[in-house]
């Protein structure tokens, strides 16, 4: 679907409206005692009273200003619209850092126009950061972002959620190109994406994602000039594996060492 400019800036209003909406249903639960549920039945997967708060939250108000738009969200059944366009809502990217009391969690929330994510949101309301990225920009807190130029792994700081979420093989790749970075860092969820908006991570790889967990970050990176794909290159947004660089040609380079293993 083709959006305007004009589209494009009242959703950006619109998904400002449901960064504030989920951020006031979760700061209550915030360093306070929770109540956690797993998810899975093979490995830890925590829901939180939060999570399911505020994605509730922001799913009313989206039926109740654009009820003809779908909704995929990680907490409720996705919602198919008579529209192709979708918002796309992880309501806490990073419960483990939730539980933890780690400020290292985020609100995602993205607007797919049916082809990719058009319009990407990340926020952060304890430490009072926002993030916003279209294709033709990024800010945060208002201030225009802008990554990093580093085209050698060897000055490279890389980050990955948790080494976890990779297979043997992937696992494998993974070893190799960091042992090649200046610097490896774990944790960070969906806020290392933004530290590479920002021009503080270089790299970011990471794998088993689901579309929630990065939509909304590809137009935050893409804005600020970086690159963001799969480990075979291809579009990111239904995630899987994710390799995001702040520099094309840093990206380039190490795609080839994760293809094979895509």
């Amino acid at each position: 679907m083709s959006i305007t400019a004009a589209q494009l800036a009242e959703f950006q209003v619109f998904a400002e409206q449901l960064a504030d909406t989920a951020a006031a249903t979760i700061l209550p639960y915030f360093r306070q005692p929770l109540t956690v549920t797993n998810k899975s039945d093979h490995h830890f997967d925590p829901v939180t009273q939060a999570d399911k708060a505020a994605e509730r939250a922001m799913r009313e108000l989206i039926r109740q200003h654009y009820p003809h738009h779908g909704i995929l969200g990680e907490e409720e059944a996705a919602y198919h619209g008579e529209s192709e366009v979708t918002w796309v809502l992880d309501p806490i990217d990073g419960t483990r850092a939730f539980m933890t009391g780690l400020p290292l969690w985020g609100t995602l929330i993205a607007l797919n126009d049916g082809e990719k994510p058009i319009l990407g949101l990340m926020d952060q309301p304890y430490t009072r950061e926002r993030y916003v990225g279209t294709q033709a920009y990024s800010t945060g807190n208002g201030l225009r972002l802008k990554t990093r130029a580093c085209n050698s792994l060897a000055t490279a700081r890389l980050m990955c959620t948790t080494p976890d979420m990779f297979d043997a093989k992937r696992r494998q790749a993974f070893d190799d190109v960091a042992a090649s970075a200046q610097l490896v860092r774990f944790g960070g969820d969906c806020y290392a994406y933004c530290m590479l908006a920002s021009g503080f991570v270089d790299v970011i790889i990471e794998a088993d994602l689901k579309p929630y967990d990065v939509q909304a970050l590809i137009p935050i990176i893409e804005g600020a000039g970086g690159i963001i794909t799969s480990w075979d290159g291809n579009t990111a947004q239904h995630g899987g594996t994710v390799l995001a660089c702040g520099d094309p040609e840093l990206h380039a380079h190490i795609l080839e060492k994760l293809r094979h293993a895509a």
